[in-house]
């Protein structure tokens, strides 16, 4: 499985404003991509929220794999995301 170089809060944060700002969802920017770059940083508290909220799965994650690892691998993502913001 390919491992991305992006935090996990920082890609939802770009979809996220992507979502606000592209013509192809909810926004008017024909090309978003350079006002994602400089914007995403806007969608952090909300990318977090949705990250929190991901924290335990539902019945049906939970029967697909190990709750255990699930938890402990959004943990992480928060944890990063602590680090980078140094809170």
């Amino acid at each position: 499985m390919p491992v991305s170089n992006l935090t996990l809060v920082e890609r939802i944060a770009r979809v996220l404003a992507g979502r606000d700002l592209s013509i192809n969802a909810e926004g008017d920017d024909p090309s978003a991509g350079p006002n994602v770059d400089e914007s995403w940083h806007e969608y952090t508290d909300d990318a977090l929220s949705i990250l929190r909220t991901m924290r335990e799965p539902d019945r049906k994650m939970a029967s697909a794999g190990d709750v255990d690892t699930w938890e402990r691998m959004v943990e992480a993502a928060l944890d990063v995301e602590r680090a980078v913001s140094g809170t």
